[in-house]
């Protein structure tokens, strides 16, 4: 009797078709919120990436045209972080490194970056060689860290999982060679 009333109820629940599209949109609707995030994130990394990139360029393309001058750490930052106009804190989330290269007896730079680790935290500068002479090359980094909007989600959480902090970094290169006085 028991499983007679058992077997009706569960033919009743299987033929039972209201609440289908319900039960569908509570399964995909976080699947498809996970994507909608994701595409928000990668979109500002890349506004971010190629807003750092393009400031770095006009920087260092001013610094080529102002060849009598020595450029000072700060004042190129200041001037990366007034086009930029993407980094958040920016006098304090953003690392710069120039260093004079011999293009006949290469060395090569260290290939990570020197990030700041918190906006709060301040080292010294890793290098900043502005001694450049005529026909010099010069190799300039800037790297920025920042928090993602959606670091608990989608895109944002796998990108910050590799800093303890949950920040990212950003890195832009760009070299000149140091013009003739």
């Amino acid at each position: 009797m028991i499983f007679s009333s058992a077997q009706r109820l569960l033919r009743s629940f299987r033929s039972d078709t209201d609440a289908t599209v319900t039960v569908e949109f509570a399964i995909l609707m976080p699947l498809f919120f996970m994507f909608l995030t994701s595409t928000v994130e990668l979109g500002m990394v890349v506004l971010r990436q190629s807003q750092l990139e393009r400031a770095l360029d006009i920087v260092v393309r001013d610094i080529r045209l102002h060849t009598g001058s020595a450029p000072q750490h700060d004042t190129v930052r200041d001037q990366i972080c007034k086009t930029s106009g993407f980094i958040d804190n920016c006098s304090t989330s953003l690392r710069l490194e120039m260093v004079q290269l011999d293009p006949f007896a290469w060395t090569g730079v260290n290939e990570q970056p020197d990030c700041i680790s918190k906006p709060e935290e301040m080292l010294p500068v890793r290098g900043f060689s502005n001694t450049g002479a005529s026909n010099d090359l010069m190799l300039i980094r800037a790297c920025m860290r920042f928090k993602p909007l959606f670091s608990g989600w989608g895109f944002g959480e796998s990108l910050s999982t590799a800093d303890p902090e949950g920040l990212v970094s950003l890195v832009a290169v760009s070299a000149f060679v140091q013009e003739p006085r």
